[in-house]
Parts: structure tokens; C-alpha cells; sequence
């Protein structure tokens, strides 16, 4: 039995500025694109991979309540509601391209402490996209 990482979900509020970001910023390719009534399902990955990102409207769980919403979109406008970590074989020309698209920089490229060489950006629903630089 083999198993893999199919989706994964991510927030997101403007869902516009989201394919900009996704779709124009990391290159990545929009394999759905789903609207019902006011909210819109985005799927993106990275070209060639079966790993996908959804996303989805914040909240639009009908079995969330309002104050469970509200506090949704308070830990999303402080960046700290979601997250994700990519890898690139050239981290330093990956940088430079997301942050010519007028991304919110959190971290320039630098070596951590413990081992990985990566940089971090926030996207425009708030959530932490790290970036790590892959082995060669």
C-alpha cells in the first residue's frame, strides 16, 4: 500500500489575490476552480506534482459558528491561522521572484540553526509560506 499527500487546505479570503500569488508569484498551475453562491474552491500545484493546495473560503464550514468565525479571521489577519513549507532547488532565484511580485518578505533567505536554508513570506490571507532550499 502506497499513500501520498493529495490536498491540502489553505485559507483564503480573497481568493484573487490568492491566484495571483499562487498562479503568478510560485509559478504554480490551477488544476480547479470552484465557485458556490459567494465563496470560490481554488486548487494550485506546483507543475508536474500530485500534491495539491485548496484554497478555500475561511469559515465555510456550515457547522462553525459566528464567534468561531470571527476568531478565524483574527488569527488570519495576525498570520498566525495557517501555514505551509515549500522546498526549491534554487532558493535564492525563488525569493527574488516572489518578492518582485510585491509579496510580504518575513524572512530573507538565511541559514537556520538547525540545518535547513529556507525564507518566509506571508500570503495575502496571511498565512506563513515557507520556502526551504532542497538538497542537490
Amino acid at each position: 500500500m502506497s499513500m501520498l499527500i493529495f490536498h491540502t487546505f489553505l485559507p483564503a479570503d480573497d481568493p484573487e489575490k490568492s491566484l495571483e500569488f499562487y498562479r503568478d508569484a510560485l509559478g504554480f498551475e490551477v488544476r480547479n476552480d470552484v465557485g458556490y453562491g459567494d465563496m470560490r474552491w481554488i486548487t494550485v500545484a506546483p507543475p508536474g506534482e500530485q500534491t495539491s493546495i485548496v484554497l478555500h473560503p475561511p469559515g465555510a464550514d456550515p457547522g462553525i459558528t459566528d464567534d468561531e468565525r470571527r476568531t478565524i479571521a483574527e488569527l488570519m489577519a495576525k498570520g498566525s491561522y495557517a501555514s505551509i513549507v515549500l522546498g526549491s532547488s534554487d532558493l535564492t532565484a525563488t525569493f527574488e521572484r516572489i518578492q518582485a511580485s510585491g509579496a510580504e518578505v518575513v524572512q530573507e533567505p538565511m541559514d537556520q540553526p538547525y540545518g535547513v536554508r529556507d525564507c518566509a513570506f506571508r500570503d495575502p490571507a496571511g498565512n506563513m509560506v515557507r520556502i526551504n532550499q532542497l538538497s542537490s
